[in-house]
């Protein structure tokens, strides 16, 4: 029978380990719901029988693989599979089957056809999983004893994770450097403390932001550690060109970087800002003259006002109806007032104040008498208040 503290939750790999305490046995299940670069596979119910002996097999964090399964088991959603390494063998858990595993290889530019596929040996046995366990196990104090001979080296460089292969004969170490790094001597040292084969592994702020995860401004799950493979250069100018203020801690990530949703809507403004004229003066109308205070870019409206330093008073003009009266003034024509038609622009400013109280939620308290306990008493001086008070106000209506 298992218990709370016999069960731990393995979100860098998507699993629960579960621990027997009667028969001493450890068991690992499948967790979607901790997948990082989980895909939605939305061909579940369609399946043709295509690519059936494909498969997608998740390690740690954001590592993935496709493999070709080689024996007789029939290996399913779920399964914790040993698969061929480089050297030796390593343990993962199965993603992804059926003829979503062939587009996702397509999508990443990979040929199920003529592909050159490593292979899934057989299902996890008992004692693979332990072996796994006890490996897993060896990260965290490896990583940190990585980090301090690296710093006794004077590297500059910072080791974001360390990860295990199944067999507990090889390690990955991701690294991040602004710079070239020499690492030899620093591999003989690594190889010698440890006892195992080392790899390094470069990678970016933004990948390691995906390797650790976390929750993003937006309260959504980081779209590194969600879905994105492949990171994109982003600059400033996709900040300028949505008019975001160019502030860097509200355009910067977790990852100190710039946040890769600017880049998601950078088309949808570029597109609009070709249908909108660039206003380099005001525009001449028979009652003065109109500046630019400000565009709505996917609206494509622009608001001008007579007032050059204020926003009291705006008048909307659609983009279309700007290019014509920049004709208009060019031919040396004006056109009427904006004050006809369409109606001013004032903005509007809602306070907030009370509004996030909670104590709206609440049932309002009956307010009780003034009498308290000698409510009688009370009652009896109102009454004679009241009506002194009320034999005052005839004298007041005869003068």
């Amino acid at each position: 029978m298992t218990t709370n503290e016999s069960i731990q939750y393995d979100c860098f790999r998507g699993c629960v380990v579960t621990h027997e305490e009667q028969t001493g046995e450890t068991r690992c299940t499948y967790r979607a719901g901790c997948c990082k670069l989980g895909d939605y596979n939305w061909l579940k119910d369609a399946s043709d029988g295509t690519y059936r002996n494909l498969f997608e097999v998740r390690f740690k964090n954001t590592r993935k693989g496709f493999y070709i399964n080689d024996s007789p088991q029939n290996v399913r959603l779920g399964d914790l599979v040993v698969v061929e390494a480089v050297t030796g063998q390593d343990l993962g858990i199965v993603t992804l089957e059926g003829p979503i595993v062939g587009r996702q290889m397509k999508s990443r530019g990979i040929d199920p056809e003529t592909a050159q596929l490593r292979k899934i040996y057989r299902k996890a046995r008992q004692s693979d999983i332990e072996k796994w366990q006890e490996a897993i196990a060896r990260e965290q104090d490896t990583m940190i004893k990585a980090r301090r001979i690296a710093a006794e080296m004077g590297l500059e460089m910072k080791i974001g994770d360390v990860e295990f292969q199944g067999d507990g004969s090889k390690a990955i170490f991701y690294y991040i450097a602004d710079g070239r790094v020499d690492f030899r001597q620093l591999i003989k040292v690594f190889a010698e403390e440890f006892r195992i084969r080392i790899e390094m592994k470069q990678i970016g702020a933004r990948q390691e932001a995906g390797l650790i995860g976390g929750l993003g401004i937006c309260g959504r799950e980081l779209c590194c550690a969600n879905y994105i493979s492949s990171f994109q250069s982003i600059s400033t100018a996709a900040a300028r060109c949505q008019d975001l203020s160019l502030n860097p801690q509200k355009l910067a990530g977790q990852c100190g970087k710039l946040k890769c949703c600017l880049n998601y809507e950078v088309a949808n403004y570029l597109d609009a800002q070709s249908r909108i004229p660039k206003v380099t003066e005001p525009l001449e109308f028979e009652d003065g003259l109109a500046y630019l205070r400000k565009t709505d870019i996917l609206r494509e409206v622009m608001y001008f006002s007579y007032d050059k330093s204020s926003d009291a008073e705006l008048y909307p003009l659609a983009a279309a109806d700007v290019w014509d009266i920049i004709e208009m003034n060019r031919a040396g024509e004006r056109p009427e007032s904006l004050r006809s038609e369409p109606e001013p622009y004032t903005p509007e400013f809602v306070t907030a104040v009370g509004d996030d109280s909670i104590s709206r939620f609440d049932t309002p308290k009956r307010k009780r008498s003034r009498g308290g306990r000698n409510r009688g008493k009370g009652n009896g001086q109102k009454a004679r208040q009241g009506g002194a008070r009320g034999g005052k106000k005839p004298q007041k209506a005869t003068e």
